[in-house]
């Protein structure tokens, strides 16, 4: 059998190498759940400034020759091994090749005026099962660990190179990748900087620390569950996860590679809507389609992103609970704020009437494990290691089952796809409860059923899953923090339901949740994410205008 403590003793040996040169002095972590202001303790002001600006300032300075690429990627690395030290969110390091591409792209500027394309000089991290030439792409799996070296890149690597980004670290990512939680045997478990014993969500968990820490201007994430919104949730960021056949995603390492019934989607973190928005459209820009058959050929439209066509008054539904877990109070405390907010600027607010979430979530879970998990357990079995306590949760959902006989797959896909039928019925038929007396153009609801939770209590998807399975582009953005304080007092739960909905009322405490971000969603409709994200920019600027 492997020794499996000798190949993550390597891995992260190997990893602390390559960051130890970039780090100035000793490390001195201190002690206290709030770790996420250690890693810029040590930049300069000029520095501080720098990673304070989001990814399309950044660009736009580096252009106008404010600052270098230089300048820009030294003060994110900089913070980026910082944050390695307090949260465990690095896998994968390539800083050297990074500041060697930096210099070429200032030669160029300066020799020429121009930049190399839309991001010339942005630093990007990538999640680790994306591919990158020459690098390991072990996935959070153990026996996967320098048998996958990466021989090309994938698609949205090779554009983000083609654009003029700096490529420079990746990204912790959970055992099997089906996880909302950050833990595998090859680096071990991330953490939330913000509180250090909540997590930072998964399955982008490491994209979501690192950004947070200002380690990173942009990150790439997947999700098939929540793995983008979850983390950006849980971290105070804004993630997008889109429409299936949209954004590239070919050249990507995970299980269950060439399942279809269920299909994840490449997608941005950043520290602002408008760098979602700078992702998507270099994306589309680059015409994917032409590289990656199961992608519509569908251009990014700036003009709607930017707001053109929208209603002067939108219709939003708020879901406030999807009959299975009611949240916690901070978040349907969040609701409330976004719903009187709209109100008072005239919009047409109503409740959404949420249908069918259990059964959403018990075809989603039988859609992700249709060899009832075989390939998970041999995988891991290969690697000599054993089921971290999110993995052993999740392939539960299909303990004592076979595999399902492709007679089996016809049914679920027929199932999948009535209740796609109804979901779509049920929304246009909000025009009866409009004042526009049309369908709603999106609606507002929780990411999770609590803010960022304990290590290895993450029990419910449906506030996330369930937009996967109807594939419905979906927006997660920051509203506050939260802060535990004796003389606060908040609304009684409602008698619980079920034991999902009982565990998770019962883990509502506000000390346990202190200083964990507060963030909500707005979920569109399919392939009209450049609306989505002009109608987040009117909620915030009308939550910005309208709050009490």
């Amino acid at each position: 059998m492997v020794n499996i403590h000798d190949v993550a003793a390597q891995k992260r040996e190997e990893r602390e190498a390559k960051l130890s040169t970039y780090r100035k002095g000793c490390i001195h972590v201190p002690s206290g759940a709030d770790l996420s202001q250690y890693p810029l303790r040590k930049l300069t002001e000029t520095e501080r400034i720098i990673v304070h600006c989001d990814a399309t300032a950044i660009v736009d300075l580096i252009r106008k020759r404010v600052y270098t690429a230089q300048d820009v990627l030294r003060a994110f690395v900089k913070v980026a091994v910082a944050a390695q030290d307090v949260t465990n969110c690095l896998s994968e390091v390539l800083l050297d090749e990074a500041f060697l591409q930096a210099s070429k792209l200032d030669r160029y500027l300066e020799k020429t005026g121009k930049v190399i394309g839309p991001l010339h000089g942005l630093p990007v991290s990538i999640k680790d099962h994306i591919k990158i030439k020459g690098l390991d792409t072990s996935s959070g799996y153990l026996g996967w660990a320098y048998k996958t070296v990466a021989d090309r890149d994938a698609l949205v690597v090779e554009i983000l190179r083609n654009a003029g980004a700096i490529l420079y670290v990746k990204t912790q990512t959970p055992q099997t990748l089906l996880s909302l939680e950050t833990d595998n045997n090859v680096f071990g478990k991330t953490v939330n900087p913000f509180n250090r014993n909540l997590t930072p969500g998964g399955s982008s968990g490491g994209e979501g620390a690192l950004i947070a820490c200002h380690g990173s201007p942009l990150g790439v994430g997947t999700d098939i569950g929540g793995s983008i919104r979850i983390p950006a949730a849980h971290c105070g960021l804004y993630g997008l996860k889109g429409s299936v056949a949209r954004l590239p995603h070919s050249g990507l390492l995970g299980s269950h590679d060439g399942m279809d019934a269920i299909v994840g989607c490449v997608g941005p973190l950043a520290r602002s809507a408008r760098d979602l928005e700078l992702f998507c459209r270099i994306m589309l820009d680059a015409e994917p389609w032409l590289n990656e058959p199961s992608l519509l050929e569908m251009p990014w439209k700036r003009d709607v992103a930017n707001g053109e066509g929208l209603p002067d008054k939108l219709a939003i539904a708020i879901l406030f609970d999807d009959g299975v877990v009611a949240p916690h109070p901070p978040i349907t405390q969040a609701l409330n704020k976004y719903k009187h907010a709209l109100a008072r600027a005239g919009h047409d607010v109503i409740e959404w009437q949420a249908v069918d979430h259990q059964h959403g979530w018990d075809l989603i879970a039988k859609l992700y494990l249709l060899d009832g998990g075989a390939e998970y357990h041999e995988t891991i079995r290969a690697g000599g290691e054993s089921e971290v306590p999110q993995t052993e949760w999740i392939l539960k959902h299909a303990q004592g089952r076979d595999p399902y006989t492709p007679t089996d797959l016809f049914k679920l896909n027929l199932e999948r796809e009535a209740f796609r039928s109804k979901a779509l019925t049920h929304w246009n038929s909000t025009q009866q409860r409009t004042v526009s007396r049309r369908p709603v153009d999106a609606i507002l609801c929780p990411v999770a059923p609590t803010l960022a939770p304990p290590h290895n209590t993450t029990s419910w998807w449906g506030y996330t899953s369930h937009w996967n399975l109807l594939d419905l582009p979906g927006v997660v953005f920051p509203v506050d923090r939260f802060t535990a304080t004796s003389s606060a007092t908040y609304p009684p739960l409602p008698h619980s339901r079920n034991d999902v909905e009982n565990f998770i009322h019962n883990q509502w405490n506000p000390t346990t949740y202190d200083n964990a971000p507060i963030c909500l969603q707005l979920v569109g409709r399919r392939h009209n994410e450049e609306k989505l994200l002009a109608m987040l920019n009117v909620l915030e600027k009308v939550f910005k205008e309208n709050a009490l």
